[in-house]
């Protein structure tokens, strides 16, 4: 009797712990900005995590911020963009593309995802919103890369290959956005300013971002789980971009 008395007690000072630990919130660093941390990283949340999920939280989290960042920066920078579709400011657009339920489904873009948004997004006759097309295109790629999911676990496996082909295809995109071209020879999306009196290599910078974290999460994914990635070697200028397994 006595035993089963003990044992309540730890049971309810376990369960006390960890109720605790879920309403704990990190003190902020003063003088300065917080590190970017998970919206809910409770004890309860993450004991179904092993490392390796943790790291891809992260990275997929990361690479989400970088994109909604490089979207509200090519609106501004191509402002006739937004105008095709709405008249919502650019803070409000790229909020509801990256807030809102819609499945990432936009009647917009025809409800283009993946590749197929972002080949959309330079194609010459396109007529909708290229900066949607290609950013929806990217973010719906990266998700697919991961197996679909946003939010890992232990059930969870993401395949490195797929990882690496996401990086190749982020390179990809990026060439295209500094020489597709209209049929008037302008550019179809302005990006980097590069003049006698601006160098402005931002968007060079944002998407070097996302093309590092994926590379690194590749590499650690492979020597985890001791699989091999090929390493495919293409020329930008005639690149495809490349599919994703199962």
């Amino acid at each position: 009797m006595l035993k089963l008395q003990n044992s309540c007690r730890l049971l309810a000072f376990v369960v006390a712990v960890l109720l605790l630990a879920a309403c704990a919130t990190p003190e902020p660093i003063k003088n300065g900005k917080n590190i970017p941390q998970q919206s809910d990283r409770n004890l309860l949340s993450q004991l179904g995590k092993s490392d390796m999920d943790r790291m891809a939280d992260v990275e997929m989290r990361e690479n989400t911020q970088t994109l909604r960042l490089l979207m509200t920066k090519l609106y501004k920078r191509n402002p006739h963009e937004l105008r095709k579709n709405t008249t919502a400011s650019v803070e409000e657009m790229v909020t509801s593309v990256f807030e809102n339920q819609h499945g990432w489904q936009f009647k917009e873009i025809g409800e283009m995802q993946d590749a197929a948004a972002i080949q959309q997004a330079f194609r010459p006759e396109y007529q909708g919103d290229r900066v949607m097309s290609l950013i929806v295109g990217l973010q719906t790629m990266l998700i697919k890369a991961h197996g679909g999911k946003t939010e890992f676990y232990f059930t969870d496996t993401v395949e490195p290959q797929n990882i690496y082909n996401a990086a190749r295809n982020v390179e990809i995109a990026v060439w295209r956005l500094s020489n597709a071209r209209d049929d008037k020879g302008q550019l179809n999306l302005l990006t980097n300013e590069m003049n006698d009196h601006e160098r402005n290599l931002s968007f060079e910078r944002e998407f070097g971002k996302i093309i590092g974290s994926l590379d690194l999460f590749a590499i650690t994914l492979s020597e985890k789980y001791q699989r091999g990635i090929s390493r495919v070697m293409q020329t930008l200028s005639t690149a495809l971009l490349l599919p994703f397994g199962l």
